[in-house]
């Protein structure tokens, strides 16, 4: 038999078949299917045992990093502690050398006490809990048979559950909704029980037997949302929520966190007590034997089911959909909702899901709000778009930016390599090797979320994004790459098995080098593809047939194929240290106009150590409203080749935020110019990204005074802010008494060059005609900047130098209009 397109990488497995409550909302026991009369009550360790071998079986053969394991019921907490550790110890076991083995439970939380928390703490079993919100709200569905309350005995299971011995298994509360329930209460009920994670369920519901809609209002499901979604988002979405975020990542364009929404395949298998083998369970709202495949784990692989046309119909994305969903605006954040929820007796599967309105309502209700979140914000929309406040984009404005303004930038520009790192993965879907890596980049980003922020947030990610996205074609590698070097930052001292990074990943070996962005690289010269895998002080690569072991921060005898990525603790100043990387090994790094550096040795990373010490000291002085950005967002510099003759060079990168790349200057002083003077860019690049600052159609090109040939407009603003710390360098070393004289009539005059420049460039960009609101704001402050500079005393003859120069300039500039040169100029 062919192996199925999507592997399974989730099983739900019964422990059992009954439960110690009478929920009358629950599909197992009040809905079409009455399958569970005729199952065991618990798991026999035959049926565990035979399960975990065909799990294993199946990560071997699909080579899975990680498979996720729920453990299910009825109430699985009813086979007791002894037999939740008997399961655990089997599933481990057997997928101890294969993969990764995620373990969570799901319960009702009336059983829940220490000693079962004891047992999941040795396994590292995560817990999810079923809260209807209130006692209210709870009490309407949640009861024993004999009505009695549940509320005040799952109330207790969750308290026990934050405490802080076991709050690192606390996976979050799950909610079904009644749209009798206040929605608020509910919510607020919720939240104040500190959930590390919020899910709101639609209840179950087919179009034979469709939901309650009191009033006959068309929905009052999205109506109900939509109200909590309100009092989250005021709130600062103060914890997440798997429907919200979901709809707002599908908006996005990237994958969805609940089956419930979105397009992507269905990877998802049940297994009864008695070791059948079934679809979803919410199916057993369908009808009677809805759920059923025929096979079981004995007789059958894991493959075979995967095969059966129910599997399959929910693997096929919008091919499967009824043409009525597939011609719908919201499809591909809707996904025809809930595969069950779309069953009518004579039609199948093949409608749209009987909470059509609700879902409709809800995803346009939620879209509606991030676009006014977006114009609030004053800017062009987008992720991150929201992050800055009025205040904070008066400081960029004038040239400046704090440390909260540049942080908040950083934040907004990580959302935005989040999308492109899903755009490179849908692009690259369907191959095998990206989707095993970027299932432990997804595991990872649940159970270490930090380490792969600080990989995604390197600035070289975007780089090489940018380039996957702009070739048409993805490169499987770099996802590999990047989900690698998060498993090494990820790793704890015992090792990390609940994400999959243990198993390694397998990454490639671009001519004799493997790429760890952020971390470094490693020297292979003649492999092809090696295996990284984390270990407890550093990680191993495995490549043909030899396994090596490298410490992240080796010591002076470090194995020379290892070539880390170097740190640099500039000395506290007025404004504290600064951290800065030298970026000397990524392959991706040459995104600048000038060709970058080779590795640098010792005696020159040691040149880079003082200057940068030295170059830390003058802005904490000279240019203190440059000092905090600066720390905050400048985190690498990337060393470039050094330029015939020795003139100073540097550049920033439109898509590496958080670096630029410097030829090492011979002064310290003319480092921080390099520095600042840059950084200025970086800093407008990621406005941009998300402001529109002017008309884009506007295709003219404009005079920039400190260069002969014609500038767009972007050019031209690029130019003036970055010119604004120029000017102000240059005014910062007029006043410097100790200068020898040279240097101190060079001072004066670049003084009045750039402050002229600027000004000038300032008046150009306002008088364009071309600025948008918040662009004119732009002009306005930057105007206020460098207005005091013209009025400060200058000897008279850098004034009249510097005008000299200018006038050159222009005439330059003019003779060149006059030529007709100008096409292919700018840029």
């Amino acid at each position: 038999m062919d192996k199925p397109r999507v592997p399974f990488r989730q099983f739900v497995v019964k422990l059992h078949s009954r439960c110690d409550l009478a929920c009358d909302h629950c599909y197992v026991y009040e809905h079409a299917d009455t399958s569970w009369r005729g199952k065991p009550r618990a798991a026999s360790e035959t049926v565990l045992r035979r399960t975990a071998e065909r799990i294993a079986e199946h990560a071997k053969a699909h080579r899975l990093n990680a498979v996720h394991v729920v453990l299910h019921g009825g109430e699985p907490l009813l086979v007791g502690p002894v037999g939740i550790r008997r399961a655990a110890e089997i599933l481990t076991r057997e997928l101890s050398d294969v993969c990764a083995l995620d373990l969570r439970i799901h319960t009702n939380g009336v059983l829940l006490s220490e000693r079962f928390l004891d047992v999941f703490d040795a396994f590292d079993i995560k817990v999810g809990i079923s809260l209807d919100g209130d006692r209210v709200a709870n009490d309407r569905h949640r009861r024993y048979a004999d009505g009695r309350s549940s509320h005040h005995q799952v109330l207790a299971a969750i308290a026990l559950l934050d405490r802080p011995e076991y709050r690192h298994l606390y996976a979050g509360l799950l909610c079904t909704i009644d749209v009798l329930n206040d929605p608020v209460a509910v919510y607020d009920a919720l939240l104040e029980l500190n959930p590390p994670r919020i899910d709101f369920l639609l209840p179950h519901a087919t179009w034979d037997q469709p939901p309650p809609r009191p009033d006959g209002r068309p929905s009052p499901y999205a109506d109900w949302l939509l109200t909590i979604y309100d009092r989250w988002q005021r709130q600062g979405r103060p914890v997440p929520v798997r429907m919200f975020d979901s709809v707002r990542r599908t908006l996005d364009g990237l994958s969805s966190l609940t089956e419930s929404l979105g397009l992507d395949p269905a990877d998802l298998v049940v297994v009864e007590t008695d070791g059948t083998l079934e679809q979803a369970d919410s199916l057993k709202t369908a009808f009677d034997g809805a759920p059923v495949t025929g096979f079981d784990v004995f007789k059958d692989s894991l493959d075979a089911a995967a095969g059966h046309p129910g599997m399959l119909d929910r693997q096929l994305g919008l091919a499967a959909l009824s043409g009525q969903c597939q011609a719908c605006p919201v499809v591909r954040s809707c996904g025809g909702g809930l595969y069950a929820h779309r069953y009518r007796t004579g039609a199948g599967f093949n409608n749209p899901s009987v909470f059509c309105p609700d879902l409709m309502a809800l995803i346009t209700g939620v879209e509606a709000r991030v676009a006014a979140e977006t114009r609030q914000a004053g800017g062009g929309g987008g992720a991150g778009a929201d992050l800055l406040t009025d205040e904070q984009l008066g400081e960029l404005a004038a040239g400046y930016g704090g440390a909260g303004t540049v942080r908040a930038m950083a934040r907004a520009q990580l959302e935005l390599n989040r999308r492109l790192l899903a755009q490179v993965w849908q692009q690259a879907a369907g191959d095998r090797t990206v989707t095993a890596a970027w299932e432990l980049l997804t595991g990872l980003d649940e159970t270490a979320p930090a380490a792969v922020d600080q990989v995604l947030a390197h600035p070289y990610t975007r780089a090489w994004a940018v380039r996957c996205l702009s070739g048409g074609s993805a490169d499987s590698g770099g996802i590999a790459e990047v989900a690698a070097a998060a498993a090494v930052r990820a790793a704890r001292a015992d090792g990390d098995r609940t994400s999959g990074a243990a198993a390694g990943v397998v990454v490639p070996v671009r001519e004799g080098v493997l790429r760890l962005p952020g971390l470094g690289r490693v020297l292979l010269p003649g492999c092809r593809e090696a295996l990284v895998a984390p270990t407890a002080d550093g990680f191993a690569v495995t490549a043909d047939g030899a396994t090596l072991r490298f410490d992240r921060h080796p010591g002076p005898d470090q194995d020379p194929r290892w070539q880390p990525l170097r740190r640099i603790e500039a000395p506290s100043g007025p404004f504290g240290p600064w951290s800065v990387l030298l970026e000397d090994t990524d392959p991706q790094r040459d995104a600048h106009q000038w060709p970058v550096a080779a590795r640098l040795d010792p005696s020159e990373a040691g040149a880079w150590e003082r200057g940068l010490a030295g170059a830390w000291e003058f802005v904490g002085t000279a240019l203190p409203g440059y000092a905090e950005g600066l720390a905050a967002g400048l985190g690498m510099i990337t060393p470039l080749r050094p330029a015939p003759g020795g003139r100073d060079i540097s550049a920033a990168g439109r898509n590496a935020f958080g670096t630029v790349g410097i030829a090492r200057p011979a002064t310290a002083e003319s480092l921080a110019l390099l520095a600042v003077h840059e950084f200025q860019h970086v800093k407008l690049g990621a406005v941009l990204d998300f402001h529109d600052l002017f008309d884009p159609l506007d295709q003219r090109l404009f005079y920039a005074p400190w260069r002969p040939d014609p500038r767009p407009l972007e050019g031209l603003l690029q130019g003036t802010y970055a010119h604004l710390a120029v000017s102000e360098f240059w005014r910062a070393r007029t006043r410097d008494q100790g200068l020898d004289e040279e240097s101190a009539r060079r001072a004066q005059l670049e003084f009045a060059r750039w402050r002229g420049h600027t000004a000038e460039a300032v008046e150009t960009l306002a008088e364009s005609g071309s600025l948008t609101t918040l662009g004119e704001r732009f002009a306005h402050a930057m105007r206020a900047t460098v207005a005091p500079w013209l009025d400060e005393p200058v000897e008279n003859w850098a004034v009249v130098a510097a005008q000299r120069s200018s006038e050159e300039t222009r005439a330059q500039f003019l003779r060149t209009r006059q030529s007709g040169s100008m096409a292919g100029l700018g840029g």
